[in-house]
């Protein structure tokens, strides 16, 4: 049994595919296939079902699988043990960050982190919120930024900045000299949202439940678009196809963009989003995930209201 042959069947429960737990893995199908065998005959127990479109895992595979993700989390802190004797600061930090924060955090936090940690570069890596805990739990990155709520995950959080959201609107729109829109009207607009994937998504139908259904009635939502990014979904209100929802850090614009613009902030209490930077708790190099919680607390992105909570008497999510 190695290490490797555990990270095939990781890779195969999470993608139930053995073609993609290859791609994912760097590995031909073939070798992959084999090692899995091998191993089912080394426990004596079958840990797939195969034969379908889609590979089903045995109970007791589960169990194998589930510890499999511990020991391979496990093989990861010792070579971050390894490196905390000599300096917790010292060498990269893996970090994911949902799609929704990326891009507007980042050009704000990159030089911040190059100016006051210059030896722990960020390896950094875009995705929805369930894949990045997945990552995380397998040891495939070391921290991740992402927004409340979050499912039971077992892993260490931090809260790092609340932003409100704003109503983005063509700036010939009827709403576009209001001073605040009640959330309540959102429903009288054609609506652009995100895929369903992003928690964005998720938090926006939360402020208007009726975008939750299609509904052509005059008291329901009008119409909904959905677009692959905000900025994406921005193009398309400033070529008038509809109106969104943004968050704060992200309605800064710049250029000739921004004369087709306007962004109204909500009736209070104003919608909003906690981000939050979550770790496995195991992780040995707590000084890093502090060193890069104080990076994105010093960035200072307009609008965005910066949380003061210690690292090291972080929350645990269960």
């Amino acid at each position: 049994m190695t290490l490797t042959e555990l990270k095939y069947i990781v890779a195969v429960a999470r993608e139930r595919h053995f073609g993609r737990a290859a791609e994912a893995c760097f590995v031909s199908q073939p070798t992959l296939s084999v090692a899995i065998r091998k191993l089912e005959e080394e426990l004596g127990v079958v840990l797939f079902e195969r034969g379908g479109a889609e590979i089903g895992i045995t109970p007791v595979g589960l169990k194998v699988v589930t510890q499999a993700q511990k020991v391979l989390e496990e093989g990861a802190n010792l070579r971050e043990i390894a490196r905390q004797g000599h300096d917790p600061l010292e060498g990269p930090l893996r970090v994911g960050i949902i799609y929704t924060v990326g891009p507007y955090l980042l050009p704000y936090l990159v030089p911040e982190q190059i100016r006051c940690t210059p030896q722990m570069p960020l390896l950094l890596q875009e995705n929805y919120t369930t894949r990045l805990l997945e990552l995380l739990r397998q040891g495939e990155i070391d921290c991740a930024i992402v927004a409340l709520p979050l499912p039971e995950t077992g892993l260490a959080q931090c809260a790092l900045y609340d932003e409100p959201f704003f109503v983005a609107l063509p700036h010939r729109h009827p709403w576009a000299n209001e001073t605040s829109i009640p959330s309540q009207r959102l429903k009288e607009e054609t609506m652009l949202l995100l895929g369903a994937g992003h928690c964005f998504r998720d938090q926006v139908l939360e402020v208007c439940p009726e975008l939750s259904r299609y509904s052509a009635a005059s008291e329901g939502i009008q119409r909904t678009f959905e677009g692959s990014s905000l900025e994406t979904i921005r193009h398309m209100v400033a070529a008038g196809i509809g109106i969104t929802v943004m968050p704060a850090s992200a309605i800064e614009v710049q250029g000739s963009e921004s004369k087709l613009l306007r962004f109204i902030p909500f009736d209070p209490p104003a919608p909003d989003r906690r981000v939050v930077l979550v770790w496995r708790k195991s992780f040995p190099r707590l000084a890093a995930i502090e060193a890069l919680a104080e990076a994105v607390r010093h960035c200072k992105m307009p609008g965005v209201g910066y949380l003061d909570e210690s690292v090291s008497s972080a929350v645990l999510v269960n």
